[in-house]
């Protein structure tokens, strides 16, 4: 029937085809898959024990500490030493050991200046044969290969080669290990009879092993062992890999291997179903932080990163202490230690003529940018943290600090903080994050050089664009303040800044004047904290703090339910008078001399449209925009004066 229609009968064939092509192609690709199972080795059979006595050792180490007293009690086991060069010059004129050297057990003497040394069949027989197997077990006597039953062996330095001042390409190729990683591959693939040591540190758990088995070593501590001996190898083959890459251009590189250390588990990470957590330091290399006290969260530890870099760099652009009050990896608030006024005074509740120390006064000004964003805040200190400092961080409600250092009683009264579980983390002095930063989202891993530019307060007076020129001391400190803040901001962003502190930062809003009216809204929110009626309100006793600060902002803002009226009046002797809108445009009109940057250029002039009315009266931006001449323009008509950095600051 499908022959009567020659339209169905091509169509037939087609499929036939078709059908005869997959087939085919299943065929081809399941005996690639046979092929590929062919290469594949099975496991070879042998006695299984869990205790396995050591009678002979292998000792080649280039870090000899306490190699003496550790083959000092494996010869009072009666274990046979074999070891190499000055390794068992040591062992015999320190230890005064009978040590066989290798190259006698081999019959072959070490040679090319000394590359070769344990490369040989007597070696790496004795660690890869399976004990219990017959085969093995006849070959090993045919050929006089004696069991090796424990390899303890350092690597040869390479990395701190590479990051020694005189090397070279020909020195760090010289110190690549080559028999090391090969006995400690051979021994740790054959642990189920043989024990690889590899740190000196894992020379105390062998000798307590070993002690309480007799001499003999379990499948427990092997498999332990093994699992560390192939993590260092991966490590070390992926420094030199990384070495080597970086010799050559960009598009050449074959591979980029990263290694890992984990350092600690972390509760979960973003969130509580984000199970497992932990923090890792790159291989080689410690954490930026010391933990002093309590348990760190996946976002502490992201907030100290940013916190800690942001307050650095401002002691460094500005030569004065610097603070940061971080919320969700932005800061809250960030400023330098610039004296009080003595309305900021009272807004700020410090008492009058109370002394502060530069730490201290550094944190005030930054926890008071925003004090209702920065409750539960992680802060950071530029300087040592003194008592000053740690007795007003006791008042607030805060998660945690990171500072260069902290004075004894600072210490004991952080400690103390939130029932002993303040987090107290210790930067690392002149930390190394490397040159290039690796970020893995959704199955890809990106790579970028660090934002390790600096900014100066040369990048704000260098490129005056607008007519009016006169920029004072204080306005280049803070729009240097802005501008360091954003590098750590999420972006867009955009911050506000008066008198050494943040008074206003936009973060993670897709339009620019978005930003800059979040920010303003805060700007406003800040300077009206200083309102004579602000300052005047009659809080019952015993009102908290954090609730003194809420209610403030609540009374600024005014927009009250009746329900939230009724509950914020209690907190008052008496009810306070109405601050009318008219009230706060006349004092908000009596605001001049605050700074702004931007992360990015202002794409339209609305924004400084927006920020006029703020008393901006200074204007810190990249430039490149194609309105750049129209945002000169408005900087002019509202006698602003705008500088120019050429440095764009996004941070994602």
């Amino acid at each position: 029937r499908l022959q009567s229609q020659p339209y169905i009968h091509l169509l037939y064939r087609k499929i036939h085809f078709c059908c005869y092509t997959i087939s085919h192609c299943e065929n081809d690709q399941r005996k690639r898959t046979m092929n590929t199972a062919k290469n594949i080795l099975n496991a070879v059979e042998g006695e299984q024990s869990d205790v396995v006595p050591i009678t002979r050792a292998l000792i080649s180490v280039s870090d000899k500490t306490g190699i003496v007293d550790l083959c000092k009690f494996l010869a009072s086991k009666n274990i046979e030493l074999l070891s190499t060069g000055g390794t068992a010059k040591k062992l015999r004129e320190e230890g005064g050991l009978v040590v066989k050297d290798v190259s006698e057990y081999t019959g072959a003497p070490e040679c090319l200046d000394g590359r070769v040394k344990t490369l040989h069949p007597k070696v790496h027989g004795g660690l890869l044969g399976v004990r219990g197997n017959a085969t093995h077990e006849s070959q090993m006597k045919e050929l006089g290969i004696e069991k090796i039953d424990l390899t303890i062996l350092n690597l040869y330095p390479f990395e701190e080669t590479v990051k020694s001042k005189d090397s070279t390409f020909e020195k760090c190729v010289e110190n690549i290990d080559i028999g090391g990683p090969s006995m400690m591959r051979s021994t740790a693939k054959n642990h189920a009879f043989t024990t690889i040591v590899t740190s000196p540190d894992q020379y105390g758990e062998l000798i307590k092993e070993m002690t309480q088995n007799n001499g003999a070593t379990s499948l427990s501590l092997r498999k332990r062992f093994a699992a560390k001996a192939f993590a260092l190898s991966a490590s070390y083959d992926s420094a030199i890999a990384t070495y080597f890459a970086n010799q050559l251009e960009e598009e050449d590189k074959p591979l980029v291997v990263r290694a890992y250390q984990p350092e600690f588990p972390l509760k979960y990470g973003c969130n509580p179903h984000q199970k497992p957590a932990q923090i890792l330091s790159r291989n080689g290399t410690k954490l930026p932080f010391d933990v002093l006290n309590g348990k760190p969260g996946y976002i502490n530890l992201l907030d100290a990163a940013n916190a800690w870099q942001l307050v650095s760099e401002l002691r460094e652009a500005t030569g004065l202490a610097a603070a940061a009050s971080f919320k969700h990896v932005s800061p809250a608030g960030a400023a330098v230690a610039v004296p009080l006024t003595d309305v900021e005074y009272k807004a700020y509740e410090v008492k009058a003529g109370e002394t502060l120390t530069p730490s201290a006064l550094a944190y005030l000004r930054a926890r008071n940018a925003d004090p209702m964003c920065s409750f539960g805040d992680f802060c950071a200190v530029s300087d040592k943290v003194d008592e000053a400092t740690a007795r007003y961080l006791k008042k607030e409600v805060s998660d945690g600090i990171v500072a260069p250092d902290y004075t004894d009683e600072a210490l004991k009264i952080l400690k103390s903080k939130k029932g002993g579980k303040f987090i107290v983390l210790k930067a690392i002095p002149n930390y190394d994050a490397g040159d290039v930063e690796y970020r893995e989202v959704y199955g890809m891993t990106f790579s970028q050089k660090r934002n390790s530019i600096k900014l100066t307060q040369e990048n704000f007076s260098e490129n005056v664009v607008t007519s009016k020129k006169e920029l004072s001391e204080g306005a280049i400190r803070d729009m240097t303040l802005a501008s360091i803040c954003l590098k750590y901001t999420q972006s867009n962003s955009v911050g506000f800044a008066k008198n050494g502190m943040m008074v206003g930062v936009g973060a993670g809003q897709q339009s620019r004047v978005d930003c800059v009216k979040l920010a303003g809204r805060k700007v406003c929110t800040w300077y009206l904290r200083q309102h004579p009626k602000v300052l005047a309100l009659p809080f019952k006793d015993g009102v908290k703090r954090q609730d003194r600060v809420n209610a403030r902002v609540r009374y600024i803002e005014g927009d009250f339910t009746v329900e939230e009226k009724t509950r914020w009046e209690i907190l008052f002797t008496e009810v306070p008078p109405v601050l009318t809108e008219e009230e706060k445009a006349e004092f908000l009109s009596h605001s001049e001399g605050i700074s702004i940057s931007s992360d990015a250029f202002f794409p339209f002039r609305d924004s400084i449209d927006h920020a006029s009315k703020l008393g901006v009266s200074y204007i810190a931006q990249p430039g490149g925009s194609v309105q750049d001449p129209n945002v000169t323009e408005a900087c002019d008509e509202y006698g602003m004066t705008m500088s120019f950095t050429g440095i764009r600051l996004f941070h994602h």
